[in-house]
C-alpha cells in the first residue's frame, strides 16, 4: 500500500467533549457503518462505557476518505486512564485536539496537548459543539491560541453531534497529518500497543507495522519475552474485523497468533520475523506506577484462584492494574491491587465482578508510603498492617502529587480553602482569561485519593477541572490508627493518618462501627489506638437475658445473687468470646462514599 496515502491519528480531549460522538460521525460520513447498524458510542464496546457514557478504552478502526486510508484511536478522556492516550500517540502521527466550544480549555486538554507535543504529534485543533447556544467559538479560539501556540485562523468549528464541519476535519486530516515513514523491505518491527484474551482465540492484539511486511503465516518472535508464534490470522477494524494476508508499514491492525498465556502479548511488545529479526526492538513503553493501593478479596474464599486468572486476564487488557497476593486476618486470602486512582479502582472491581462473575469485597484505598527505619533501611509500605513497629521507625515519606486546577474565577477562594485544609501548597496562580484561571497545588496523593474530586465538583458547581502528576515524596508527620475489637486489632480497618486528623478518623470509624456491629452477649469495646495509646472509644452494650422473670416480688437478695450469677457468666465468657463481625459490617465500615 502506498504510504502517502496512510494517515495515522488519536483523537484526544478533555472529559465529555465529544471524542467518542465524533468517531461515530466520521464512521457515519466514510460509509465504514451502515446508516441501520449505527448506534451511539459505535466504539465503546464495554456495558460499562455505554452505562457509565465515558470511554475507558482506547480503540482504533480503519476509514476511508477522498482516496486517503485513516487509522483512527478513540481515546478516554479521563485523568485515570491517561496511560491508554500516551499508548496510542505512540501508534501515530498526529492528533485531533477537541475543545468543548461552550468549555474552552479544561485541565485534560492541556495534559493531552502537551503529551502530543512531547512526543512530536502533529496537532488538528477543532472546536467542537458549535450548535450549543452556550458556545462562544471566537472567545476559545483566541483562548488555544495564547495557551497552546496554534494559530486561530488554523482552528476548525464542527459539531460531531449534527456532522457540521466534520468533512472539513477529514480534509484537514488528509493536508496537515504526516503519512508515516516505513521501509518495506526492512526486517519486521511491529508494536503491540494494545491486546484482550478471547476464550475461543486467545489472545488478540492491536498491532502498528513500523517497518517491514506482516504476513499470515510467518513464524514471530516476541522480542521482549523470546517466544515464538505462528500467526494464525491478521486483519484490519473498520469497525467489523475483515482478514487480510498481510499488513505494510504504518498500517494498524489485529494479530492473532494463538497466544493462551497472556504474559506473552503485553502493551509495548515488539514483533519480528523469526527467520529474518529485527536487529533491535522498538521502544516500548514505560509501566505506569499505581498511585491507589486496595485489598481485593472473594466473598466466597473458594473463588480465589478465580480472582487471580480474572486479575492476570484483566491486566493484559489494562496493562496499569498491578497486583500481589496478601491474606488478612479478618477477609482470609485476596490480592494488594494498584491502581492510577479511585475511578480506575471503581471499574476494574466492576469489570472483575461482570466479566469473571466474581463478588468482591475491595478495603478501603490506601497510597504507597516509604519508611525509613533507625538501622538505616527502607521499606515500601502499600498495607497500613506493614508498617514497622514505632520503635523501629525513624521517619516517613509520602508521595505527592502537583495537582493542575481550572476554574471560573470566581470560585478561586473555596479552591484555595479546600488546597490548604488538605495540606497543599500554591505553587502557581495564572489567569488564561479574565475570567478563568489556572491553579498549581503542591499536595500529598493521600488528601486527593479519597474524596477530593467530589468535593472539588460541588464547591465549583461542576465548572472545575482536575488534573495531576506524581511530585516526588516528602517526609510527614503519620501515624497508624489500628482498630481494635474487644483488645485485638483488625487488620481489614487499619490506616494510616497524619498526625492532625487522627483524632477524628478514629472517632468516626470507632462511632460507625458501633451502629455495624451486632450486640453480642457481653460487652464489646470498640477502641482506635495509635501504639499503646486509645485515642476514641464506644462500647456496643451486652443482650441482656431477663433472669429475674421467675422472681415476681420476694427479697432483693435473691434478685441480686441472680444477677451476679449471671455477671460471673458473662465474665468468663468474655475471656473466651471472639466477636463475630458479619461480612456485611466490613463492607459498610469500608464504603468510600460514607
Amino acid at each position: 500500500m502506498n504510504l502517502d496515502r496512510i494517515r495515522n491519528l488519536s483523537i484526544v480531549a478533555h472529559v465529555d467533549h465529544g471524542k467518542s460522538t465524533l468517531s461515530d460521525r466520521i464512521l457515519e460520513l466514510t460509509g465504514a457503518v451502515d446508516a441501520r447498524d449505527m448506534r451511539e458510542q459505535y466504539l465503546d464496546s464495554m456495558d460499562i462505557e455505554r452505562e457509565r457514557g465515558i470511554t475507558i478504552k482506547a480503540q482504533n478502526v480503519r476509514v476511508h476518505w477522498k482516496g486517503h486510508t485513516i487509522h483512527l484511536i478513540d481515546t478516554p478522556g479521563h485523568v485515570d486512564f491517561g496511560y491508554e492516550v500516551s499508548r496510542s500517540l505512540a501508534a501515530c502521527e498526529g492528533v485531533v485536539l477537541l475543545v468543548d466550544a461552550a468549555q474552552g480549555i479544561e485541565a485534560q486538554t492541556l495534559a493531552n496537548a502537551y503529551q502530543a507535543l512531547e512526543h512530536d504529534k502533529e496537532i488538528v485543533a477543532a472546536l467542537n459543539k458549535i450548535d450549543l447556544p452556550a458556545a462562544d467559538p471566537d472567545r476559545y479560539a483566541d483562548e488555544i491560541e495564547r495557551v497552546l501556540g496554534v494559530p486561530s485562523a488554523q482552528i476548525l468549528r464542527m459539531s460531531a453531534k449534527t456532522g457540521e464541519g466534520v468533512p472539513e476535519l477529514l480534509d484537514a486530516i488528509c493536508e496537515r497529518i504526516p503519512a508515516p515513514q516505513g521501509d518495506p523491505d526492512a526486517p519486521l518491527q511491529g508494536l503491540i500497543f494494545d491486546s484482550y484474551y478471547d476464550q475461543y482465540r486467545g489472545v488478540v492484539s492491536a498491532i502498528r507495522v513500523v517497518n517491514g511486511t506482516l504476513a499470515s503465516g510467518t513464524r514471530l518472535r516476541f522480542m521482549q519475552t523470546g517466544r515464538t508464534h505462528d500467526v494464525e490470522e491478521i486483519g484490519l477494524r473498520t469497525p467489523v474485523n475483515v482478514p487480510v494476508a498481510t499488513l505494510g508499514p504504518g498500517e494498524v491492525g489485529y494479530l492473532v497468533a494463538g497466544i493462551k498465556d497472556v504474559g506473552e502479548a503485553r502493551s509495548g511488545e515488539t514483533v519480528t520475523e523469526a527467520a529474518r529479526p529485527a536487529p533491535e526492538p522498538l521502544e516500548g513503553y514505560q509501566d505506569p506506577k499505581p498511585m491507589v493501593f486496595c485489598g481485593l478479596y472473594p466473598i466466597d474464599g473458594d473463588d480465589y484462584s478465580n480472582l487471580r486468572d480474572a486479575l492476570e486476564k484483566l491486566r493484559l487488557n489494562d496493562a496499569s492494574v498491578s497486583y500481589e497476593p496478601e491474606t488478612s486476618g479478618a477477609l482470609g486470602f485476596g490480592f494488594r491491587c494498584g491502581f492510577l486512582g479511585l475511578l480506575h479502582m471503581e471499574i476494574v472491581r466492576e469489570r472483575l465482578e461482570r466479566e469473571f462473575d466474581l463478588s468482591l469485597i475491595a478495603t478501603a484505598p490506601s497510597v504507597e508510603y516509604r519508611a525509613h527505619l533507625t538501622d538505616g533501611s527502607t521499606v515500601e509500605v502499600h498495607n497500613p498492617s506493614d508498617l514497622p513497629e514505632p520503635q523501629k521507625l525513624d521517619w516517613i515519606e509520602e508521595p505527592y502529587l502537583t495537582a493542575t486546577i481550572l476554574t471560573p474565577a470566581e470560585y478561586t477562594g473555596t479552591l484555595m480553602d479546600l488546597c490548604q485544609t488538605r495540606r497543599g501548597e500554591m505553587e502557581r496562580m495564572e489567569y488564561l482569561s479574565p475570567e478563568r484561571l489556572e491553579l498549581v497545588y503542591r499536595i500529598p496523593l493521600a488528601e486527593v485519593v479519597m474524596d477530593f474530586f467530589d468535593v472539588l465538583k460541588s464547591r465549583t458547581k461542576g465548572y472545575a477541572s482536575l488534573d495531576y502528576e506524581p511530585a516526588g515524596w516528602e517526609r510527614a508527620d503519620l501515624v497508624k490508627i489500628d482498630i481494635l475489637l474487644n483488645g485485638v486489632p483488625v487488620d481489614a480497618f487499619s490506616a494510616i493518618v497524619h498526625r492532625s486528623a487522627a483524632q477524628e478518623y478514629g472517632r468516626k470509624m470507632t462511632d460507625r462501627l458501633r451502629e455495624l456491629i451486632p450486640r453480642q452477649m457481653f460487652d464489646v469495646p470498640i477502641q482506635a489506638a495509635i501504639g499503646g495509646r486509645i485515642i476514641a472509644r464506644e462500647t456496643v452494650k451486652a443482650k441482656r437475658k431477663d433472669v429475674l422473670s421467675k422472681c415476681y416480688g420476694g427479697d432483693i437478695t435473691r434478685k441480686r445473687k441472680l444477677l451476679e450469677k449471671q455477671k460471673e457468666g458473662k465474665k468468663r465468657m468474655k475471656n473466651i468470646g471472639r466477636v463475630e463481625v458479619p461480612q456485611d459490617a466490613f463492607i459498610q465500615a469500608l464504603r468510600l462514599d460514607e
